[in-house]
């Protein structure tokens, strides 16, 4: 066998002084920080692609419009808990533009970042009837999401899409609802980290469903029109963004600042509520809080809760980011291609080696390239293959976290840099010679 690139025993007391018994289960951060240590000690660059940092400059947009607000003085005022008016005119105006969904500013509201926007909606889903006190997750999906159920102390259940896309969803997905006891549905579209986009059938299913049994859709869209097998960049005109809101009335639409537009450090999303559902009241809500609706209890009581408003300049920013995509003068996804390009090169590297796509088939299509990528090898757990790929400097998160019932790894395209083809190339040849395919 030959040597590896990082010493065994490095990692092994690494791992070991984490605290870590099962390496499957470790965390985007433990992997993170367990990589970061043992490339210090080494000295021997790590292929990092356990996180999911956009690895690109900040939109030049966003940057100028914050610095401007910043400079007006917008830094000394507390934000209006309900967003910056002309953040929610144009989160309304970018849904119409790349969505074809109405959807009035009122029910835009601004988050500091995606994942506040998650924790607000947990919470309050969560509320609206004591009998329905379970979040289902269509997973693979973003493991931070369940963590914070977990520090809510709220009930969820799972199951791997894996096995029933198309019309397998249905029955999969109804033998959950009809229980009684779900408040929401949870996913990601484009998925983090599969990268299988939900199709409309998919997502007409969803929709009808939740409308039967009144359940709220969280449709997380981080990774917005980052499907790159069509150009969803044109505003106003098709393809769209596919979206559940097309098929529900019961939706809060997840948008994040964080991947297409690269502004992750400045925390701005924006959730975006639908018509009917922001002006519903619901028992629950009302037994709490003495009344209000869906909206205003997100707004006024959660929110004001979690935040007392979003940042000033990033709101800012973003809404300079949407005004300038919806009228046509920034194409925010050109920015981004660079991803799909990578992942088409990382993937033709693994698979050379006796790799393979764990998420592999999209409704008969191959799964597009883009910010994630999924990959296993024969013979090994998702936990052994996690361990065994950081002897040889390469970093990545075990399937298992992410809710996948299936044996492999998640790959995340951004921190990717040129040189770093070579050295996956020259590190995964002396993997396979040391684990030969039987």
């Amino acid at each position: 066998m030959r040597n590896t690139p990082i010493e065994r025993k490095l990692i092994d007391e690494t791992i070991e002084a984490f605290q870590i018994a099962d390496f499957g289960k470790a965390t985007i951060r433990e992997v993170k920080a367990i990589a970061a240590k043992a490339e210090a000690e080494s000295g021997i660059e790590f292929i990092k692609m356990e996180m999911g940092v956009p690895g690109l400059p900040p939109s030049a947009v966003g940057v100028k419009a914050e610095i401007e607000a910043l400079q007006k003085g917008i830094a000394s005022l507390y934000p209006d808990i309900n967003g910056l008016p002309a953040l929610k005119e144009e989160a309304s105006r970018f849904i119409k533009a790349f969505i074809n969904v109405d959807l009035k500013p009122e029910g835009c509201v601004p988050v500091t970042g995606s994942m506040q926007g998650t924790f607000a909606s947990f919470l309050t889903c969560s509320q609206c009837d004591e009998k329905k006190d379970t979040m289902l997750f269509i997973d693979p999906g973003f493991p931070v999401q369940k963590q914070q159920l977990v520090v809510m102390g709220q009930k969820f259940e799972t199951f791997d899409v894996y096995d029933f896309r198309g019309d397998k969803l249905k029955e999969k997905l109804e033998s959950y609802l009809e229980k009684g006891n779900i408040s929401a549905i949870v996913y990601s579209n484009p998925n983090n980290p599969s990268w299988i986009c939900l199709k409309e059938e998919e997502l007409r299913i969803i929709g009808e469903l939740a409308t039967k049994y009144d359940v709220i859709v969280l449709e997380d869209l981080a990774y917005f029109a980052m499907d790159f097998r069509q150009d969803l960049s044109k505003p106003f005109q098709p393809p769209y963004q596919p979206s559940v809101a097309h098929y529900t009335d019961n939706y809060v639409l997840l948008i994040s600042g964080s991947k297409a537009f690269s502004y992750a450090g400045q925390r701005i999303g924006v959730s975006c509520i639908s018509n009917k559902l922001y002006h519903r009241s619901y028992p629950g809500l009302t037994k709490r809080y003495g009344g209000g609706t869906f909206g205003t209890v997100f707004i006024h009581r959660v929110l004001y809760a979690l935040s007392s408003g979003t940042s000033h300049s990033a709101q800012y920013a973003l809404a300079a980011m949407l005004k300038a995509a919806n009228e046509g003068q920034y194409n925010f996804l050109d920015e981004v291609k660079i991803y799909g390009e990578r992942a088409h090169k990382l993937k033709e590297i693994f698979l050379r080696h006796g790799f393979h796509l764990v998420y592999d088939n999209d409704l008969g299509n191959p799964v597009a390239d883009g910010f994630y990528f999924t990959i296993g090898y024969p013979g090994m757990t998702s936990g052994e293959l996690a361990k065994e790929l950081m002897y040889y400097g390469v970093s990545a998160i075990s399937l298992i976290t992410t809710g996948s019932h299936q044996e492999g790894l998640r790959a995340c395209t951004s921190f990717i840099q040129d040189h770093q083809y070579a050295q996956l190339e020259e590190r995964m040849a002396i993997f396979a010679e040391n684990h030969p395919v039987k």
